[in-house]
Protein backbone atom coordinates (compact mmCIF):
# COMPACT_ATOMS: atom_id res chain seq x y z
CA UNK A 1 0.00 0.00 0.00
CA UNK A 2 1.30 3.83 -0.86
CA UNK A 3 1.33 6.05 2.09
CA UNK A 4 -0.18 9.52 2.21
CA UNK A 5 1.93 12.90 3.63
CA UNK A 6 -0.38 14.85 5.89
CA UNK A 7 0.23 18.15 6.64
CA UNK A 8 -1.80 19.97 9.43
CA UNK A 9 -2.30 23.49 8.06
CA UNK A 10 -3.12 26.31 10.77
CA UNK A 11 -4.87 29.18 9.92
CA UNK A 12 -5.60 30.79 13.53
CA UNK A 13 -5.52 30.72 17.28
CA UNK A 14 -7.74 31.87 20.40
CA UNK A 15 -5.59 32.65 23.23
CA UNK A 16 -8.16 34.58 25.67
CA UNK A 17 -9.05 30.85 26.58
CA UNK A 18 -9.55 29.30 29.49
CA UNK A 19 -9.23 25.01 31.07
CA UNK A 20 -13.33 25.56 31.21
CA UNK A 21 -13.70 26.54 27.69
CA UNK A 22 -11.80 22.99 26.58
CA UNK A 23 -12.25 20.50 30.29
CA UNK A 24 -15.58 19.43 31.94
CA UNK A 25 -14.44 18.46 35.44
CA UNK A 26 -11.20 20.44 35.85
CA UNK A 27 -10.04 21.79 39.18
CA UNK A 28 -7.92 24.38 37.31
CA UNK A 29 -10.63 25.86 35.52
CA UNK A 30 -9.40 29.67 35.46
CA UNK A 31 -5.88 29.04 34.02
CA UNK A 32 -5.27 30.33 30.40
CA UNK A 33 -5.91 27.00 27.91
CA UNK A 34 -4.98 28.37 24.03
CA UNK A 35 -6.75 26.73 21.23
CA UNK A 36 -4.83 26.24 17.27
CA UNK A 37 -7.70 26.00 14.30
CA UNK A 38 -6.10 23.55 11.24
CA UNK A 39 -7.07 21.83 8.34
CA UNK A 40 -5.37 19.29 6.89
CA UNK A 41 -3.97 18.15 3.61
CA UNK A 42 -3.88 14.56 2.96
CA UNK A 43 -1.52 13.87 -0.65
CA UNK A 44 0.04 10.76 -2.39
CA UNK A 45 1.93 11.53 -5.88
CA UNK A 46 -0.57 14.31 -7.36
CA UNK A 47 -3.62 12.99 -5.33
CA UNK A 48 -4.98 15.63 -3.17
CA UNK A 49 -7.84 14.85 -0.14
CA UNK A 50 -8.24 18.32 2.21
CA UNK A 51 -9.82 17.44 5.35
CA UNK A 52 -12.05 20.12 6.53
CA UNK A 53 -11.83 24.22 5.43
CA UNK A 54 -11.72 26.29 8.42
CA UNK A 55 -13.35 29.76 7.98
CA UNK A 56 -12.92 32.80 5.92
CA UNK A 57 -12.45 36.40 7.23
CA UNK A 58 -16.75 37.34 6.78
CA UNK A 59 -17.11 34.21 9.77
CA UNK A 60 -14.40 35.67 11.69
CA UNK A 61 -15.71 39.20 12.02
CA UNK A 62 -19.22 38.07 12.39
CA UNK A 63 -17.83 35.68 15.35
CA UNK A 64 -15.33 37.82 16.60
CA UNK A 65 -12.72 35.17 16.18
CA UNK A 66 -9.98 36.88 13.84
CA UNK A 67 -7.82 34.72 11.54
CA UNK A 68 -4.25 34.87 10.86
CA UNK A 69 -4.44 33.23 7.11
CA UNK A 70 -7.53 32.90 4.45
CA UNK A 71 -7.79 29.33 3.98
CA UNK A 72 -7.12 29.59 0.60
CA UNK A 73 -3.55 31.45 1.34
CA UNK A 74 -2.82 29.06 4.15
CA UNK A 75 -2.97 25.88 1.36
CA UNK A 76 -0.41 28.03 -1.40
CA UNK A 77 2.89 27.14 0.34
CA UNK A 78 1.83 23.23 -0.44
CA UNK A 79 0.99 24.31 -4.19
CA UNK A 80 -2.79 23.61 -3.62
CA UNK A 81 -5.24 25.45 -6.31
CA UNK A 82 -8.48 25.73 -4.55
CA UNK A 83 -10.13 25.56 -8.13
CA UNK A 84 -7.81 22.14 -8.44
CA UNK A 85 -9.22 20.24 -5.14
CA UNK A 86 -11.96 17.88 -6.01
CA UNK A 87 -12.33 15.56 -2.86
CA UNK A 88 -12.98 17.12 0.92
CA UNK A 89 -13.87 15.35 4.21
CA UNK A 90 -16.07 17.34 6.22
CA UNK A 91 -15.49 15.70 9.47
CA UNK A 92 -18.70 17.77 10.90
CA UNK A 93 -20.32 21.21 9.73
CA UNK A 94 -19.46 23.43 12.63
CA UNK A 95 -18.21 26.65 11.61
CA UNK A 96 -14.58 26.83 11.90
CA UNK A 97 -14.74 23.13 9.62
CA UNK A 98 -16.95 23.78 7.43
CA UNK A 99 -16.61 27.76 7.03
CA UNK A 100 -14.74 27.23 4.08
CA UNK A 101 -16.79 24.74 1.43
CA UNK A 102 -17.52 28.12 -0.87
CA UNK A 103 -13.93 28.44 -1.39
CA UNK A 104 -13.48 24.95 -3.01
CA UNK A 105 -16.20 25.12 -5.79
CA UNK A 106 -15.05 22.16 -7.58
CA UNK A 107 -14.82 19.74 -4.57
CA UNK A 108 -16.92 16.95 -3.76
CA UNK A 109 -17.79 16.88 -0.12
CA UNK A 110 -17.69 13.68 2.12
CA UNK A 111 -20.34 13.48 5.09
CA UNK A 112 -21.60 11.52 7.39
CA UNK A 113 -25.70 11.03 6.46
CA UNK A 114 -26.34 12.12 10.52
CA UNK A 115 -24.27 15.30 10.90
CA UNK A 116 -26.71 16.72 8.02
CA UNK A 117 -29.55 15.42 9.47
CA UNK A 118 -28.24 16.66 13.35
CA UNK A 119 -27.60 20.13 11.23
CA UNK A 120 -30.42 20.98 9.01
CA UNK A 121 -33.53 19.17 11.99
CA UNK A 122 -35.09 19.80 15.08
CA UNK A 123 -32.11 20.17 17.39
CA UNK A 124 -31.28 23.33 15.60
CA UNK A 125 -34.58 24.59 17.33
CA UNK A 126 -32.35 25.15 20.24
CA UNK A 127 -29.48 28.11 20.59
CA UNK A 128 -27.27 26.03 22.54
CA UNK A 129 -26.77 22.98 19.95
CA UNK A 130 -27.27 25.91 16.80
CA UNK A 131 -24.03 28.01 17.95
CA UNK A 132 -21.49 26.41 16.63
CA UNK A 133 -23.45 26.30 13.30
CA UNK A 134 -23.94 28.97 11.14
CA UNK A 135 -26.87 28.88 8.44
CA UNK A 136 -24.90 29.82 5.37
CA UNK A 137 -22.30 27.28 5.33
CA UNK A 138 -25.40 24.70 5.92
CA UNK A 139 -27.42 25.71 3.01
CA UNK A 140 -23.40 25.25 1.20
CA UNK A 141 -23.43 21.96 1.68
CA UNK A 142 -27.05 21.64 0.43
CA UNK A 143 -26.42 23.13 -2.48
CA UNK A 144 -23.72 20.98 -3.52
CA UNK A 145 -26.06 18.28 -2.10
CA UNK A 146 -28.33 20.06 -5.38
CA UNK A 147 -25.18 19.84 -8.13
CA UNK A 148 -24.27 15.99 -7.17
CA UNK A 149 -21.02 16.97 -5.05
CA UNK A 150 -21.96 15.13 -1.76
CA UNK A 151 -20.87 11.55 -0.74
CA UNK A 152 -22.26 10.54 2.67
CA UNK A 153 -21.52 7.97 4.56
CA UNK A 154 -22.52 6.01 7.54
CA UNK A 155 -20.18 4.88 9.88
CA UNK A 156 -17.47 3.20 8.84
CA UNK A 157 -16.43 3.68 4.65
CA UNK A 158 -13.62 4.08 2.70
CA UNK A 159 -12.56 6.76 0.62
CA UNK A 160 -9.46 5.90 -1.32
CA UNK A 161 -6.91 3.29 -0.54
CA UNK A 162 -5.33 4.24 2.88
CA UNK A 163 -8.37 6.73 3.87
CA UNK A 164 -10.99 5.77 5.79
CA UNK A 165 -14.06 7.64 8.11
CA UNK A 166 -15.35 6.27 11.11
CA UNK A 167 -18.43 8.24 13.12
CA UNK A 168 -17.70 9.14 16.33
CA UNK A 169 -20.45 11.65 17.44
CA UNK A 170 -20.13 13.01 20.69
CA UNK A 171 -19.69 16.67 20.11
CA UNK A 172 -21.76 16.89 17.19
CA UNK A 173 -23.99 14.04 16.15
CA UNK A 174 -22.68 13.46 13.14
CA UNK A 175 -18.56 14.04 13.63
CA UNK A 176 -16.66 11.73 11.99
CA UNK A 177 -12.13 10.76 12.60
CA UNK A 178 -10.23 10.34 9.51
CA UNK A 179 -7.72 7.45 9.52
CA UNK A 180 -4.87 7.36 7.31
CA UNK A 181 -1.86 4.85 6.26
CA UNK A 182 1.33 6.99 6.87
CA UNK A 183 4.78 5.33 6.87
CA UNK A 184 4.52 5.61 10.64
CA UNK A 185 1.63 3.71 10.38
CA UNK A 186 -2.28 4.06 10.83
CA UNK A 187 -2.60 7.76 12.04
CA UNK A 188 -6.37 8.97 12.84
CA UNK A 189 -7.07 12.93 12.42
CA UNK A 190 -9.75 13.31 15.43
CA UNK A 191 -10.61 16.14 14.74
CA UNK A 192 -12.96 16.95 17.11
CA UNK A 193 -13.42 13.63 18.60
CA UNK A 194 -10.58 14.89 20.27
CA UNK A 195 -9.62 18.92 21.07
CA UNK A 196 -7.13 18.11 22.95
CA UNK A 197 -4.30 15.69 23.59
CA UNK A 198 -5.88 16.17 27.65
CA UNK A 199 -9.64 15.32 26.44
CA UNK A 200 -8.43 12.24 24.82
CA UNK A 201 -5.93 10.59 27.43
CA UNK A 202 -7.11 12.51 30.66
CA UNK A 203 -10.51 11.42 29.41
CA UNK A 204 -11.30 15.02 30.13
CA UNK A 205 -14.94 15.61 27.71
CA UNK A 206 -14.74 18.98 25.87
CA UNK A 207 -18.07 21.32 26.96
CA UNK A 208 -19.55 21.10 23.52
CA UNK A 209 -21.26 18.22 23.50
CA UNK A 210 -24.22 16.56 22.01
CA UNK A 211 -24.33 12.85 23.48
CA UNK A 212 -21.65 12.50 26.33
CA UNK A 213 -21.84 8.51 25.87
CA UNK A 214 -20.91 8.91 22.41
CA UNK A 215 -17.66 11.36 23.40
CA UNK A 216 -16.02 9.21 26.06
CA UNK A 217 -16.84 6.13 24.14
CA UNK A 218 -15.04 7.90 20.93
CA UNK A 219 -11.98 8.17 23.13
CA UNK A 220 -11.74 4.26 23.39
CA UNK A 221 -12.29 4.42 19.41
CA UNK A 222 -9.94 6.24 18.20
CA UNK A 223 -7.52 4.60 20.38
CA UNK A 224 -8.74 1.25 18.43
CA UNK A 225 -8.07 3.39 15.08
CA UNK A 226 -4.19 4.18 15.23
CA UNK A 227 -1.68 2.21 15.36
CA UNK A 228 -0.74 3.47 18.12
CA UNK A 229 -1.88 6.15 20.36
CA UNK A 230 1.08 9.11 19.22
CA UNK A 231 -0.68 8.81 15.52
CA UNK A 232 -3.58 10.26 17.05
CA UNK A 233 -3.63 13.72 16.44
CA UNK A 234 -6.16 16.28 18.21
CA UNK A 235 -8.39 18.50 16.09
CA UNK A 236 -7.54 22.05 18.01
CA UNK A 237 -4.21 21.35 20.10
CA UNK A 238 -1.30 23.97 19.81
CA UNK A 239 0.83 20.61 21.53
CA UNK A 240 0.48 19.34 17.58
CA UNK A 241 3.21 22.00 16.21
CA UNK A 242 5.46 20.98 19.60
CA UNK A 243 5.00 17.12 18.66
CA UNK A 244 5.80 16.89 15.17
CA UNK A 245 8.59 18.63 12.54
CA UNK A 246 8.24 22.03 10.49
CA UNK A 247 7.03 21.61 7.48
CA UNK A 248 7.08 23.75 3.98
CA UNK A 249 6.43 26.94 5.91
CA UNK A 250 5.87 28.51 9.49
CA UNK A 251 2.20 27.45 9.62
CA UNK A 252 1.94 23.77 8.44
CA UNK A 253 3.36 21.08 10.41
CA UNK A 254 4.23 17.11 8.68
CA UNK A 255 2.49 14.61 10.67
CA UNK A 256 3.24 11.55 8.42
CA UNK A 257 6.80 10.69 9.45
CA UNK A 258 5.38 10.75 13.57
CA UNK A 259 6.32 13.01 16.35
CA UNK A 260 9.47 14.14 16.54
CA UNK A 261 9.51 13.50 20.65
CA UNK A 262 7.57 11.46 23.05
CA UNK A 263 3.61 12.38 23.66
CA UNK A 264 2.49 11.48 27.27
CA UNK A 265 -0.42 9.53 26.70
Amino acid sequence: MNMWEVHAVKYADRNARTRRDSFIFDDNHDAPHAMDYFMWVLRRGDQIVLVDTGYDNDEAAARGRPIRLDPRAALQPLGIDPADVTNVIVTHLHYDHAGGLHLFPNATLHLQAAEMAFATGPCMCHDTLRAPFTAGHICEAIQRLYSGKVVFHDGDAELAEGITVHRIGGHSRGLQAVRVMTGAGWMVLASDAAHFYENLFARKPFPIVVDMQDMLDGFDRLRQLASKPELIIPGHDPLVRNYFPAGVADHIFRLDPGPIRKIPT
